[in-house]
């Protein structure tokens, strides 16, 4: 049998799944980020996107269900919060807008109607196939292993501030609200991974529980390259949008730039 990894090596080896395979390197995020998509491109991207934004608390809360330890079920429960948001105070009235709500802003920019990007009529096939494939990982995996797959947090920085910087570039609907999900993620990606890392790094003692903690990783980074492998195909080439996907009114090959 070969010797576990040490901490170092361990870390190494799930940055470097990152390096391989993080979903900045797709195609699709390159037209996305470098202005080369029109406003119907980028609204069906915002569109599918919803339904990963709306999933992560259901994940975390399958994750939190499995833990033991109420000290790390606190911990988790900010996730959920972060995505969720919370509701208002009962003392103060005061309420802390969410994710979820800071991404149908950006939506809203891109002129698509609330009602339609809730409803989720419009996603395509491989959206809902790979999200929920995530929830039920999580739901059917070690802790470790779920965990672990959240860690793809360690590459989200670099593309959000790419994203940022392309989006101001190139876009019109770009502006402080329309952003404001990316600029915040800037700040509570570095807290979440580094809780979720040391978890891993401590836990995954053994090669077999280290080799299931890269597996776990390596699943999710495939699982969103897979959403922007169904954009790609459904909106840029060949152009084949599956029935009952959303349309949109502009598929015209120009940019939707400033």
């Amino acid at each position: 049998m070969p010797n576990p990894m040490t901490r170092e090596e361990l870390e190494q080896a799930l940055r470097a799944v990152g390096e391989r395979q993080y979903h900045d390197l797709h195609p699709f995020h390159k037209l996305l980020h470098g202005g080369k998509l029109n406003r119907g491109q980028v609204q069906a991207w915002a569109l599918n996107r919803f339904y990963y934004q709306i999933s992560i608390p259901r994940k975390d809360l399958s994750i939190m269900s499995r833990m033991d330890d109420r000290e790390l079920r606190c911990a988790w429960m900010h996730r959920v919060q972060e995505h969720d948001g919370i509701g208002a105070d009962a003392r103060t009235g005061e309420t802390r807008v969410g994710g979820i709500e800071r991404w149908l802003r950006l939506t809203d920019g891109l002129g698509l109607d609330r009602d339609t990007v809730t409803s989720l009529k419009g996603l395509l096939p491989a959206t809902r196939f790979a999200v929920d494939a995530y929830v039920h990982f999580v739901r059917e995996r070690s802790l470790l292993e779920a965990i672990a797959s959240s860690l793809t947090e360690l590459f989200a920085s670099a593309i959000h501030r790419e994203r940022i910087a392309g989006f101001e570039r190139y876009y019109e609907f770009a502006d402080d609200r329309t952003l404001s999900y990316f600029r915040r993620r800037l700040d509570e990606a570095p807290r979440e991974v580094e809780f979720g890392l040391a978890y891993v790094l401590d836990n995954a003692r053994t090669p077999e529980q280290q080799q299931a903690a890269i597996g776990a990783l390596r699943f999710k980074t495939e699982l969103l390259w897979a959403q922007l492998d169904a954009l790609y195909y459904a909106y840029v080439e060949p152009g084949f949008i599956p029935p009952g996907a959303f349309v949109p009114d502009d598929r015209t090959p120009t940019a939707y730039t400033r």
